[in-house]
């Protein structure tokens, strides 16, 4: 029951929780694949052992989806059927339509993730139109404590060398406790493959649940060191202390990046600023909105303009602030302090020409304040903003979608009909049987980097720091 109940939360707060899906049938398969010591291994008593186990596993299944239809069905009950509608029309439906509702509403939004699955990504200074394999390594080893990855090392050779040269020894986990670390590491095999293989390469905060699964991987190194200080005291001694540098080390990176987590990353980074490493909620969300809070009280200023990197009212911290596109800079904003998001430097918008100017880093990178020129050199121009073919917008998307969002949180009595208008929108495309569609356009020339082709014809962005022209293929995806 609990077990079922803990699923069901589990998908509540995340669609990505069905991954776990696989990775029960993935543990299955491994226990007939490579059984654990002291389990069945004939096959009628591994069928007799396996049936119990599946009843408990299908009925928590069925818990967890009793449960998630209860959600949906309490909080949808005020939200009109008529999405239904293909159902049948009047009030002899409304009840099936009602029932519907729940399975409808997390199918709707599993499509939902779908459709906004394949997106623009930036890593290492280049943008890709869609996601790489290699987004969450390279985001692994570089925002993870070097402590941390450090302990990786002598935990991962302490095993291998037990497993290697143990002999007779007990397993260093209990055998009650074997199916558990099973379970530990068929999820840990099915959520990394998930985010290697997956395109949804947006944040390195998709990759928590691999990370907290590799903590409790570590649990066995206390045992593995007091194994080997009784076999070996010297040699277990020193590795004790091998194995403290990095605890001691990761307690002292947490207690330096404090408070701009966001921002941080390692040595392994060489010193380049964040906006170059990585983009999106890897680098700022708003977050350093109370240090830009503080800028603004320390310069006098009452009406800052703000590129931020998120659509939540930036008013409501900084007072008398306003969205600002750093790509669109006009004649009275000549002389005047603006602040930019990190992310929009590179990556979401195209603002690597206000750097030449004098600027204040702030919330340790996750901003950054400019002093703009005054007059401000024409587009396209030496000192001035990039031409309008070369602007980049807010997360891909053919406009600036946060003036629209911005406008609907200033004025929430325009909502319904916005909503009315999509669900008519939705509803012709659904009898039209039109798509999403993808557009590409190119001729892009400004500066700070250059387009290349891969052999397989995919089309990258390389950002760089000298002043060269180029030319940029986007890909923008329109739902």
């Amino acid at each position: 029951m609990r077990f079922g109940v803990y699923l069901g939360g589990a998908l509540l707060s995340k669609f990505s929780a069905g991954l776990m899906f696989f990775a029960f049938g993935l543990f299955a398969l491994s226990m007939r694949w490579l059984p654990i010591p002291g389990h069945p291994t004939t096959k009628v008593e591994g069928r007799a052992w396996r049936r119990p186990r599946w009843r408990a596993t299908i009925k928590g299944i069925l818990v967890a989806a009793a449960v998630v239809y209860a959600f949906y069905f309490v909080f949808s009950w005020n939200q009109t059927t008529d999405v239904l509608y293909l159902l049948g029309h009047g009030s002899a439906w409304v009840p099936l339509r009602r029932l519907l509702m729940p399975p409808w509403l997390y199918v709707r939004g599993i499509l939902m993730l779908a459709v906004i699955y394949v997106r623009p990504t930036f890593i290492l200074g280049h943008r890709y139109p869609f996601g790489v394999w290699f987004y969450f390594p390279v985001l692994f080893f570089l925002k993870s404590a070097l402590g941390f990855l450090g302990l990786l090392l002598p935990a991962s050779a302490m095993a291998w060398a037990r497993r290697r040269w143990g002999g007779a020894k007990p397993p260093v986990v209990r055998r009650d406790l074997q199916s558990r670390w099973r379970a530990l590491w068929v999820a840990l095999v099915v959520f990394v493959g998930a985010s290697i293989l997956g395109h949804f390469d947006v944040s390195y905060r998709h990759f928590t649940i691999p990370l907290v699964l590799l903590i409790l991987l570590l649990a066995p190194l206390p045992r593995l060191l007091g194994e080997l200080r009784h076999s070996a005291p010297l040699a277990g001694r020193l590795a004790t202390v091998v194995a403290a540098l990095p605890v001691v080390s990761c307690l002292f990176a947490a207690v330096r990046a404090y408070p701009y987590y966001f921002t941080y990353f390692n040595a392994l980074g060489m010193g380049r600023p964040a906006y170059v490493l990585a983009s999106d909620s890897n680098v700022d969300w708003n977050e350093a909105l109370p240090e830009v809070r503080q800028f603004a009280e320390k310069h006098g200023i009452w009406n800052l303009q703000i590129d931020t990197y998120g659509a939540n009212d930036s008013a409501a911290t900084v007072p008398g602030s306003d969205i600002w596109n750093c790509q669109r800079p006009t004649a009275a904003d000549a002389g005047q302090w603006v602040v930019v998001s990190a992310d929009m430097i590179l990556d979401s918008h195209n603002c690597t020409w206000l750097l030449q100017y004098p600027h204040e880093v702030l919330a340790g990178g996750g901003m950054y304040a400019f002093r703009l020129p005054s007059p401000i050199p024409p587009a396209g121009q030496a000192g001035g903003p990039p031409r309008p073919s070369a602007h980049r917008e807010f997360v891909g998307f053919p406009t600036d979608m946060r003036v629209m969002q911005l406008n609907l949180e200033r004025h929430p009595e325009k909502i319904p009909g916005f909503m009315a208008k999509m669900e008519r929108q939705f509803r012709e495309a659904m009898k039209t049987g039109k798509k999403p569609t993808r557009r590409r356009s190119t001729g892009y020339s400004g500066r700070f980097g250059c387009v290349s082709t891969t052999g397989s014809g995919r089309s990258v962005e390389t950002v760089g720091h000298s002043s060269a022209s180029r030319s940029r293929g986007q890909f923008v995806n329109t739902l």
